[in-house]
């Protein structure tokens, strides 16, 4: 395997690679070939990330395992379900969508995630992590219930196993009897020291064809004689368990091969080889490097999993120089208040599942090591974690993305605000993120969270206003939410004293005449500037929960019309909240929604999709210029 040292600027030479548009046009390679394949497979990824941008570590310990699955499974006939997906990119590039891979997380491109529209490759749409032993399970159950005669196979990580759902689907894949593979790939340097040549021997072995008849046979014989089938039964899981930690995924009913060398393509294509003709539950475990044959990304798997597009032409460090300092992003103003927080309330306990970089943690984890709590992803365990401490006069704040606090909605429900417990929830990521498309949008959140009971619902305008809705919330005796976008702000000032605001209270940030502009969250900015062209009222709503309702009594009373604005779904959102008000009120005023649409919006910048949705200033300035004539 050659070992790359920099990203390619250019494209690089690819002969066999340029071969195969197919997976069925390698099957016919020998092992030097499948070789040199990964080697420019590898070397083609680089490239193509550092021109496009993406997810870029999990997908480089992935080359061999790719080329071994589409190798010796009959893909697409057999299934492949991709877990996630920031290890897919190889994947793509060996389906057909070579030519297209340039375009990748760009609009009218190809997904950085598996997507079902795309490609007959892609079984599963992916985004959210622990999802494909469920899916792969379904298939092979509706296989059967056919009479389909078809492998599936689920390829997912080691830090996927850490959710229920993954969990709930091994529990039952084993009761099934189900004919599929779980491939579990993973790059934990903690138990490295498992691969080597015993281990390799073992896993050779139990997957042999001579191994499994023997096994086969021999259950058929010793199930008349129950006490010797048990002894057999354990005598094989312990012999398993002195040379891997398998003996777990045994007691759970699946044939526990591994742990073996991911990177070792013939070891690979041999074991699978043999796996396929199993009609059985099968775990597969397979060790990989996160980042492999890249050096920088061996050295910091974390930082390189994902990369921005490589400039071309980098600025010379004068140009640099000339450049307006950089502003904080939201994350990192949360980052900033988390450890303000915490030195002045020792209760303070905050919560991640598996974001610390993301959330802007890393400052907080290292100065509060004790106070800090990442429980992998486990999105339901991190919210009902966060009810049991509430109960016991903890202050916990749960950093979590909009998108990823969907997957915890029950317990958001039942164990946090039912019980009105004190949780704080900081949500990133609201609305539109961009190029990681409609899997990671948090279009919802407003919609989801306002209609439970005892929620406190916040939507922040800029850098500032966001420490001081987090102060509020943490203040409230009750569940609250912070919601605030991916990346930077308009460059407010930031105060340093941690001030609350008062709740329910808006502020008008301009008067004018005839229309309002009701703006919840950071799409005020854009507001500012239709406000000022068309001389209207605007107000900085902070609250979608509770509403300014004697704001919105005044304000109904000099203007003919109010317009919400949010970057949330319009359905169920806060103009729905306005709305209601003014029904239930019977306030005599005309009312427009603006907001996200009621459908997906797929990859693109963050500027394209808010332009796309109508939420950039020119969009809301003809809007409201055409309900004025």
């Amino acid at each position: 395997m050659k070992n790359f040292d920099r990203i390619p600027s250019n494209a690089p030479d690819t002969p066999l690679l340029d071969q195969v548009r197919i997976p069925q046009q390698m099957r016919e390679f020998d092992n030097d070939q499948l070789l040199q394949l990964a080697d420019e497979l590898r070397e083609y990824m680089l490239y193509v990330v550092g021109q496009t941008g993406g997810h870029f570590g999990a997908g480089l310990g992935v080359v061999e395992l790719t080329i071994a699955l589409h190798y010796v499974f009959q893909t697409p006939e057999d299934r492949l379900v991709w877990d996630v997906g920031h290890q897919a990119y190889p994947h793509k590039i060996l389906t057909a969508r070579r030519d297209r891979i340039l375009s990748l997380r760009q609009r009218d491109g190809l997904s950085g995630f598996p997507s079902r529209e795309e490609s007959p490759f892609d079984t599963f749409g992916v985004g959210h992590s622990s999802t494909s032993i469920s899916a792969a399970l379904g298939m092979a159950m509706a296989s059967k219930l056919k009479g389909e005669d078809r492998k599936h196979v689920a390829i997912i990580g080691d830090g996927a196993m850490t959710a229920g759902m993954a969990f709930e689907a091994l529990n039952h894949t084993a009761g099934s009897g189900a004919d599929m593979l779980v491939v579990l790939n993973d790059n934990n340097m903690s138990i490295s020291e498992n691969v080597g040549a015993l281990s390799t021997y073992f896993s050779r072995i139990w997957a042999s064809k001579l191994y499994n008849q023997i096994r086969r046979e021999g259950q058929k014989v010793l199930s008349k004689v129950p006490p010797a089938s048990e002894f057999i039964r354990r005598t094989e899981e312990h012999m398993k368990g002195m040379v891997s930690p398998g003996t777990f995924f045994e007691e759970m009913g699946f044939n526990y091969i591994g742990p073996m060398d991911g990177h070792n393509l013939k070891s690979l294509v041999d074991t699978l080889q043999n796996l396929r003709e199993l009609k059985e539950p099968v775990l597969l475990h397979v060790i990989t490097e996160k980042g492999r044959g890249f050096t920088p990304a061996e050295e910091d798997p974390i930082g390189y999993h994902a990369l921005a597009k490589i400039d071309p032409a980098p600025m010379s460090a004068s140009d640099k120089s000339k450049l307006p300092p950089k502003l904080p992003k939201y994350q990192d103003i949360f980052g900033q208040w988390l450890c303000d927080m915490a030195a002045q309330d020792e209760r303070l306990v905050a919560i991640t599942p598996a974001m610390r970089e993301g959330s802007g943690m890393v400052e907080f984890s290292r100065a509060y090591p004790e106070r800090y709590v990442d429980v992998a992803i486990a999105e339901q365990h991190a919210v009902t974690l966060a009810a049991g401490m509430a109960c016991e006069g903890i202050k916990p704040v749960v950093a979590i993305y909009s998108t990823f606090l969907q997957r915890a909605y029950d317990q958001l429900i039942h164990d946090v605000a039912l019980q009105n417990l004190d949780v704080l929830f900081a949500l990133d990521r609201a609305g539109l993120v961009g190029e990681d498309g409609a899997s990671h949008a948090g279009a919802y959140d407003i919609s989801y969270l306002r209609c439970i009971p005892n929620m406190l619902v916040m939507t922040p305008s800029d850098e500032n206003e966001c420490r001081q809705l987090l102060t509020t919330g943490y203040e409230h005796e009750g569940p609250a939410a912070v919601r605030y976008p991916r990346g930077t702000g308009p460059g407010a000032m930031i105060e340093s004293e941690l001030s609350p605001l008062p709740i329910g209270k808006g502020v008008v940030k301009r008067e004018g005449s005839r229309v309002a502009i009701l703006a919840f969250g950071t799409v005020l900015a854009d507001c500012q500037i239709v406000a000022d062209n068309l001389d209207l009222t605007l107000v900085d709503m902070r609250f979608a929960k509770p509403l300014d309702e004697e704001l919105l009594v005044r304000l109904s009373s000099t203007h003919s019309r109010f317009v919400t604005v949010e970057e949330n779904a319009i359905a169920g959102g806060a103009g729905s909240a306005v709305a209601e008000f003014i029904s239930d009120s019977e306030l005599p005023i005309d009312l427009t929604h603006l907001g996200l649409p009621d459908r997906f919006q797929e990859q693109a910048t963050r500027t394209e999709l808010l332009a796309e949705a109508g939420l950039n200033s020119e969009s809301i300035q003809s809007k409201i210029k055409q309900l004025l004539q």
